[in-house]
Order: structure tokens, then sequence, then C-alpha cells
């Protein structure tokens, strides 16, 4: 239910009433009793999510994190892994098309 925000044209009072939005405007003043309310046009409040789900890193993809023992070469490859001088292919790395 929305709050709204009324103001007595007469004594000047202002206050919040919770209503429903299909209730019908307060007319009568609660402080000095005369049929002079507006209803002011205020910014309200901002949408408020109650529950799980509404987090913006709830639907991120998850990236799997390093070990801490294993650091991260410039080349992008961990510093425990040796670099391969052949590449891996069924020849053997030995044939004409992987020279030396």
């Amino acid at each position: 239910m929305p709050t709204y925000q009324y103001e007595c044209e007469n004594c000047q009072h202002t206050f919040e009433a919770l209503q429903s939005m299909v209730e019908p405007r307060l007319k009568k003043c609660p402080q000095c009793g005369k049929s002079k309310l507006v209803r002011l046009i205020g910014s309200g409040s901002g949408m408020i999510f109650k529950g799980s789900g509404f987090y913006a890193t709830d639907h991120k993809k998850k990236v799997p994190a390093l070990p801490a023992d294993k650091p991260v070469s410039p080349a992008g490859r961990s510093a425990s892994q040796p670099k391969a001088d052949k590449p891996a292919a069924p020849c053997g790395g030995s044939c004409a098309c992987h020279p030396n």
C-alpha cells in the first residue's frame, strides 16, 4: 500500500496516510476539521525487494578462483607448468609440419 502525503489549505497541517490505491482521497483535516485537504505529489519511496533473488550478482557467471599456491605467470600459465618444447601431435612432433 502506498503512503500519500496530504496538506490542509486552511491550517497548512501536513501528514502522511497509508492508503490502498483504490481508496478515495481524504477530505477532512484531522487537525482543524475543515474539508480543505489536498493530496501532494511526492517522489515516493524506491521499490523495496524482499527475499532472495534480487541482488545484482545473483545471475553473474561464476569464475573459478585459482589456487593460492600456484601463481600465474605473465603468459597465462601457472608457474609450476613447464613450457612444452614441441606441440602434442599424433606424429610426435618430428614430422615436416612441426619444425624444430
